[in-house]
């Protein structure tokens, strides 16, 4: 079980940059192909900006073409949770991180194999950390 992080809205935004907390905690979203990790091709651990639970490899990252990073897998499944999201007229599986609750981005069905899955995210709402 994932010990949560708590924190209030006023420790939220002093904690994070303001494209952090706009995405993280305000359920943002950044512009496509206009994003740090699109095209990361560096070998690495993608973590939560909020909290630093790590969450996908580079491993399971893969050129969606819809330029936001896209996984065919979280590193496990219990590091994120999926919410229905039914903003914008649509509705969608929100993803977010198990620890603080922070929206990642969405996960649709039209990945490639093993899981078929695609978990497109925003940049802003994680870290990476390279592989040495």
């Amino acid at each position: 079980m994932i010990e949560k992080v708590v924190k209030s809205d006023s420790e939220w935004n002093a904690l994070l940059t303001p494209d952090e907390y706009r995405l993280l905690r305000k359920k943002g979203t950044e512009p496509a192909f206009e994003n740090a990790f699109f095209d990361n091709k560096r070998k690495g651990i993608y973590t939560c900006a909020g909290c630093e639970l790590e969450l996908f490899s580079s491993d399971a990252k893969f050129d969606s073409g819809t330029g936001w990073p896209s996984f065919w897998q979280p590193i496990a499944e219990d590091l994120v949770e999926n919410h229905v999201d039914r903003s914008y007229g649509m509705t969608r599986a929100e993803v977010a991180c198990a620890r603080c609750g922070g929206h990642l981005g969405h996960v649709f069905e039209d990945g490639p194999p093993p899981t078929g899955m695609r978990y497109c995210m925003n940049s802003g709402a994680m870290h990476f950390q390279e592989k040495k």
